[in-house]
């Protein structure tokens, strides 16, 4: 049954997700994209940080219908590998026996939902279309093509999934009472690789996502199926150190050999690189609202730009999806009241992930190398084993419970922070973090902040 027409604009796995979605409820799809299609043109190399996939993205797959095959191309990482200055190397798992995050290819998972969304009957894919304007009050929307021209394009409705750039979005500044702010972190990043072995074999332990934290600044390195690792170095824009300081072959020599010595031996001409390409700037972009007259939306990074710092972003969107998916069910194809209620649903968690992956970055940079923080992870672990209805810690509230909305994992993650603060200050902690009376004061503590559970 055909129920209607969506233009969605933008072709990367959130729109391709989304496209999928619709299409599967009966709809007809046009799904633009920009840039040429990345099956045939590589469109991501050396800007791309390679994507976490957690269990939020994989519940939402699989919330959509979407079988998780494109496991089989992915790599599961249970645990931190933290490189430190002198050298030594630390672990710091991600959750219990058994939690990974999964290292996927942006370009990879893109091309995975692209071939689905063209196997759907009411799919349609048009690439080099570029966005150039929307009329927010019918859906319709003009793109601009080298072979075409420019063509109008008329739908019932019109999804923006088009990126933290998104035109959709950009276009909706004129809109009255639209709200929008855009924060620039300090950081900006470059993409690294270090090559497999001759042998096809990883360099580096392959079941970890490797960081170099060196507190303003960070390296860190996700594994790929063919034994390569993407790296992305994390620094600041200026300052110094910083990219804009660093412009001089032996400064950044000396500045990789101080702070990556372990690294360089496995790194592809790092200098090289660094001197040769440019920076892209790290931002956080939040709005308000998230659709417009019923006939126009947002979603993923179009509403909601994070930086990636707790491998949040593409599973973010993909929750988007699968509330979508659940409210066109609820509200039975009624696009007056699924407008509003995704965007209820939606917004608040969006604005949670966005504070939760900006604070991520201390974590990772400075507090991961800071031996207390990796005790306290530790007890944190213990209790959470031994009461997991009472305690689960706020990683794995983010990454290994879908259930939990980001919102509510931000609030009880903030009342966490507030209880441990005073563990760790418990006298000899250091030496009796193991002991009884330690569990018995964080159940006490626990307790009083959040109440009995059975």
């Amino acid at each position: 049954m055909t129920r209607g027409g969506f233009t969605v604009a933008g072709g990367g796995p959130v729109g391709s997700l989304l496209a999928i979605v619709l299409a599967r409820h009966g709809y007809e799809v046009g799904l633009y994209e920009g840039r040429p299609d990345s099956r045939v043109t590589s469109i991501y190399q050396g800007r791309s940080i390679n994507i976490a996939l957690s269990d939020r993205g994989w519940h939402s797959l699989a919330q959509v219908g979407i079988s998780p095959d494109v496991k089989e191309q992915a790599i599961p990482m249970d645990h931190r590998a933290i490189h430190e200055l002198n050298g030594e190397l630390s672990k710091i798992p991600y959750g219990k026996e058994g939690d990974a995050i999964w290292s996927v290819s942006r370009s990879g998972i893109n091309q995975y939902l692209l071939d689905i969304a063209e196997s759907e009957s009411g799919v349609s894919t048009f690439f080099e279309h570029r966005l150039v304007d929307v009329d927010f009050e019918t859906a319709a929307a003009g793109f601009e093509s080298p072979a075409a021209g420019k063509i109008e394009v008329e739908a019932d409705y019109l999804f923006g999934a088009d990126g933290a750039n998104s035109k959709v979005r950009r276009l909706a500044h004129d809109l009255p009472r639209f709200s929008y702010s855009q924060t620039y972190m300090p950081q900006s990043y470059i993409e690294l690789t270090i090559p497999a072995n001759p042998d096809g074999s990883f360099r580096l332990e392959k079941n970890a996502l490797h960081i170099w934290p060196r507190k303003d600044f960070m390296l860190i390195a996700l594994p790929n199926s063919d034994g390569t690792f993407t790296c992305t170095l994390f620094l600041n824009q200026a300052g110094d150190p910083s990219f804009e300081s660093l412009r001089e072959r032996a400064d950044v020599e000396r500045f990789f050999s101080e702070n990556f010595a372990d690294a360089m031996e496995h790194l592809e001409e790092p200098i090289d690189t660094f001197l040769e390409r440019t920076a892209s700037p790290l931002y956080l972009v939040q709005v308000f609202p998230w659709s417009f007259n019923n006939k126009v939306g947002l979603i993923g990074d179009a509403a909601h730009a994070i930086v990636p710092f707790y491998g949040q972003g593409m599973n973010c969107g993909f929750e988007d999806c699968a509330e979508l998916n659940r409210l066109i069910e609820t509200h039975e194809h009624d696009w007056d009241a699924i407008f509003p209620a995704y965007e209820n649903a939606r917004k608040p968690n969006g604005d949670a992930i966005a504070e939760l992956s900006k604070r991520n970055f201390v974590e990772m940079s400075d507090l991961s190398g800071d031996k207390r923080f990796q005790l306290q992870k530790k007890i944190e672990a213990k209790f959470h084993e031994a009461y997991p209805e009472l305690w689960t810690p706020l990683y794995s509230m983010v990454t290994f419970s879908p259930e939990v909305p980001y919102a509510e994992a931000l609030r009880v993650g903030d009342e966490q922070k507030q209880v441990m603060d005073r563990i760790m200050q418990l006298p000899g902690i250091e030496k009796d973090w193991d002991e009884q009376y330690v569990m018995d004061r964080l159940h006490e503590l626990a307790t009083e902040t959040f109440g009995e559970r059975p």
